[in-house]
């Protein structure tokens, strides 16, 4: 078992040194900067180390290119969905919901403004039309793409689009206090 480990283990370092060069070259020619390149690049290597049985992908090199296009896709509508959301939003510092729950929390106070936070979250999520609700919560929290939530919900994107921008808008409005208070504190 351990020995199938490794091996497996040394087929994913040697794919990684065989095909890094000339994907990051392929990822940097479709995306506008390098760091979001390394991202995509590094998404794509996270994918096949997850793969239960890399060692049955028919074409590797085919594997690879399909899953950095799909990355790549993936990378311009989440830009694309950002922009979105901050169309009817003032350039002044926006509510980052993730500057919040992914901060580390080192000390006591940090952690209960963290439980604030989130008990005051759900509470605002409780107050949205039930639509709206599940299109944050699936796009947000649990990284459905708003196609996909499109698509479950036989919505057109247009209507999920709409509804994440209000739920975005609503959430904004009732964290807006607290986000000033985290940031300043």
């Amino acid at each position: 078992m351990m020995a199938e480990i490794a091996g497996e283990k040394n087929n994913i370092i040697q794919t990684i040194k065989s095909y890094s060069k000339q994907l990051l070259g392929f990822i940097r020619s479709r995306v506008p900067n390098n760091e979001d390149a390394e991202d995509i690049l590094q998404d794509v290597w996270y994918q096949l180390s997850n793969q239960q049985s890399p060692e049955e992908i028919d074409s590797m090199s085919g594997w690879l290119y399909r899953v950095a296009r799909n990355k790549i896709t993936d990378n311009y509508r989440k830009k694309k969905n950002v922009q979105l959301d901050n169309s009817d939003v003032d350039d002044k510092d926006t509510l980052s919901i993730a500057d919040i729950f992914l901060a580390d929390a080192v000390d006591i106070e940090t952690k209960e403004l963290q439980q604030v936070f989130w008990e005051t979250l759900f509470e605002a999520l409780k107050e949205l039309p039930k639509n709206q609700r599940d299109v944050f919560i699936l796009n947000e929290l649990e990284d459905k793409t708003l196609q996909q939530i499109a698509n479950m919900q036989g919505e057109k994107l247009k209507t999920i689009i709409s509804r994440k921008r209000y739920a975005v808008k609503h959430l904004r409005n009732q964290l807006e206090d607290l986000y000033n208070e985290f940031m300043n504190y």
